[in-house]
């Protein structure tokens, strides 16, 4: 990467379309990402940029160690991986929540035994837990976490969730509403000393754009 290009961890699936919509209105020609095909970079010469396309967890990677200078990743991501690097603008689309739910018409907070929660997130579900002083008992998830509560393996699963049809569609409901989500622009820390004027156009650009 040259000096003078900026590039762009950008998350696969919507928030990459979204990204795309919202260069284009910046008056970027973003036909790099939207006709890349398998490429997985796509660069966009006129703005020298270079746009990177990856996993959630591994646009963080690539920000915090400075092969990327920014990154546009869900909150949600963010909560559960952490991470050196600096967070700088709420986009506010891909907005969804981290939630608490389990079938419906129970009292989840009823009994004193230890609880059981399904979840992909780990971490979001420790530290919402730990903040209440509960102790739980957390299964990791990858697939439809919707399943731990019906099949018996959990009392309650942390999930994101936006409109709650797929829960309501399984008889579960929402106990309590942990955080919202939505993608946010990450930016290295060295990058923000040593392209600070780039990367401060850029961000007003977005923020005109939003």
């Amino acid at each position: 990467m040259q000096n003078d290009t900026i590039r762009i961890a950008v998350t696969k699936g919507r928030l990459e379309k979204k990204a795309a919509e919202l260069f284009a209105h910046m008056g970027w020609d973003s036909a790099a990402m939207t006709e890349r095909g398998r490429q997985l970079i796509a660069r966009i010469p006129e703005q020298n940029t270079e746009i990177v396309i990856a996993k959630p967890p591994d646009v963080l990677t690539y920000v915090e160690h400075g092969v990327c200078d920014a990154g546009i990743v869900g909150k949600d991501t963010i909560m559960e991986y952490g991470g050196v690097y600096f967070e700088v603008l709420d986009f506010g689309f891909g907005k969804c929540r981290f939630a608490l739910a389990g079938r419906q018409g129970e009292d989840f907070y009823k009994g004193h035994g230890v609880k059981t929660i399904a979840s992909k997130y780990t971490k979001v579900t420790r530290d919402f837990f730990e903040k209440k002083g509960m102790d739980v008992d957390i299964v990791k998830i990858e697939g439809s976490v919707e399943l731990a509560p019906l099949l018996g393996l959990a009392d309650g699963i942390v999930d994101l969730v936006e409109t709650g049809a797929t829960l309501r569609e399984n008889g579960l409901a929402v106990y309590e509403e942990i955080a919202d989500i939505s993608a946010r622009l990450i930016v290295n820390t060295v990058s923000m000393k040593l392209k600070k004027q780039k990367l401060d156009r850029l961000i007003k650009s977005i923020e005109e754009n939003l």
